[in-house]
């Protein structure tokens, strides 16, 4: 009985990985529109694509991104200046899209567009600074994905979601992981609701990874004026060096975390756009597969001991 499982357990394993290795080859007439090009993911996956020969569309928000990024691929890569947090800029770049496209459909649509700040304890932060992010990690992404929704459905396309492994588990104060959650809620509704339309929906959850969104000095910067804004007896509950104690602990943790090694995402980005059977989800990153993950299926009493031990206590922390 012992033998025949382990017949049938290599047999789908055998069988996953042929069906998980059937690649799209004809790309030469399929359009990918990326949005957060400027660095990081979406500039590597945009070269990338472009070397493969699809048709790119990418999206930055700057013009320098822009223009970067026009140099160094080829005519068939076009570059646009993309807001995501102005609806405006959100119709003219689908607009951009549909003339580009010339009614053969969208094949993906990537939205990788986020960022990582305003976060911290949270009882620093205003509703402010939680529209902020939750306006272009989530409600952003949703705005641009109705854009071209119609596009996508003509071509039977495909839309690739960046989420995150803090949309499993939160572990940070803010809107981030409360971003990354939604990114995954609306991902599962739409992949259900478009799935008799023959679109496609996939959910990148990269863990840590060296781009902007885990730059130390940018969330050092943002955390110092965070703190310079509080009230002095917020201040107090947390000690005068509560900073001074806990970005050095921080900044161990990021270089001992983050990968350096930003393909493992593209590669779950481009399977995802080219596999004739794509997966749902794409843990990208070794703690992600081996750590977050999991913790993430824990009971909540063990996450809640790992990420509180590794914190520094305020000053007038109850024990």
């Amino acid at each position: 009985m012992f033998q025949y499982l382990i017949i049938c357990a290599l047999l789908y394993a055998l069988y996953y990985w042929y069906r998980d290795g059937k690649i799209i080859t004809n790309v030469s007439d399929k359009y990918v529109y990326i949005t957060g090009c400027d660095s990081g993911f979406g500039n590597l996956l945009a070269k990338h694509l472009d070397q493969q020969g699809f048709n790119v569309l990418a999206a930055c928000f700057t013009e320098k991104g822009t223009e970067e990024l026009k140099n160094c691929t080829s005519s068939r890569l076009k570059t646009l200046q993309l807001d995501v947090v102005n609806s405006e800029s959100i119709n003219k770049a689908a607009e951009f899209v549909k003339s580009e496209v010339k009614g053969k459909g969208l094949w993906g649509l990537v939205n990788n567009a986020g960022i990582s700040v305003p976060s911290g304890p949270s009882d620093w932060l205003t509703i402010s600074d939680h529209k902020a992010m939750l306006n272009v990690n989530l409600i952003g992404l949703i705005e641009v994905t109705l854009s071209v929704l119609p596009l996508i459905k003509r071509a039977q396309g495909r839309i690739v979601n960046v989420a995150s492994v803090f949309g499993r588990i939160s572990c940070v104060g803010g809107s981030y992981c409360i971003s990354k959650f939604g990114v995954e809620a609306f991902n599962d509704g739409l992949r259900r609701d478009l799935s008799n339309f023959g679109v496609k929906v996939l959910c990148i959850e990269p863990g840590f990874f060296k781009t902007n969104v885990t730059n130390f000095d940018i969330i050092t910067g943002s955390l110092k004026k965070l703190w310079l804004r509080l009230p002095q007896d917020v201040k107090d509950d947390y000690g005068a060096d509560y900073l001074e104690r806990t970005l050095p602990k921080f900044q161990e943790r990021v270089e001992q975390l983050a990968d350096p090694d930003l393909m493992k995402v593209v590669w779950c980005m481009n399977h995802a756009l080219t596999a004739v059977h794509p997966r749902t989800r794409y843990s990208a990153g070794r703690d992600s597969k081996l750590f977050w993950i999991p913790l993430s299926y824990l009971p909540t009493v063990i996450s809640d001991f790992v990420f509180n031990s590794d914190k520094v206590k305020p000053a007038k922390s109850v024990c």
